[in-house]
């Protein structure tokens, strides 16, 4: 794969292998138990709006007040193909231009420590259209992780100020390589990527 240098800002990190890479979500029971159970979506997932996925960690907890908000009680790590993630943002068109007909949708929002601050650089999310959100469930998924004994451990240690041992817990993650193509496609060397 031809890779190109891109600013850090924009990068794409991830907890990622040769094969898969994991992304995040965050749903109700009710939808997590069923998807764990299966170990894909199934009903009452719902395979008519977009869904968002996410492969930084700490966006996610952020974003689902470290799973207590209402829905998104229940974070799922996601392990899908490389091979079905690369093909959305092969798709992807930046929520910032004319999305309309768009089958996957990316943004970039500024990433956040553990302790919720905003860092200096961003994080990418990837909204899978319906065209999309079939691929996704029938052919990319390989695995389907409940992480909630790991974030309720993480709530209690930031809790009581244990950074440190909290640190220790989170996910790998690291740079993740994209061809020239894709970086040029997610406006990855471009000052104007912006999201939320």
């Amino acid at each position: 794969m031809s890779c190109r240098s891109v600013p850090a800002n924009f990068e794409i990190r991830a907890d990622f292998d040769r094969e898969t890479i994991v992304v995040y979500q965050a749903f109700a029971p009710t939808i997590a138990g069923p998807a764990l159970e299966h170990q894909k979506f199934v009903a009452p997932f719902s395979f008519n709006r977009m869904t968002w996925i996410k492969p930084s960690f700490l966006w996610l907890m952020e974003r689902s007040g470290w799973g207590q908000k209402a829905g998104q009680e229940t974070t799922l790590a996601v392990r899908i193909s490389r091979r079905g993630w690369e093909a959305a943002l092969g798709q992807a068109v930046l929520t910032e231009h004319d999305v309309d007909g768009a089958r996957v949708h990316v943004q970039w929002d500024p990433e956040r420590s553990l302790r919720g601050e905003k860092l200096g650089h961003r994080s990418i999310q990837v909204g899978l259209g319906r065209d999309v959100i079939r691929q996704y469930v029938d052919e990319w998924i390989v695995s389907i992780t409940d992480l909630g004994p790991i974030v309720r451990k993480l709530r209690d240690l930031r809790r009581t100020g244990n950074h440190e041992a909290a640190r220790r817990l989170l996910p790998p993650e690291r740079v993740y390589p994209v061809s020239a193509a894709i970086a040029r496609r997610l406006g990855m060397d471009a000052p104007n990527a912006r999201g939320g």
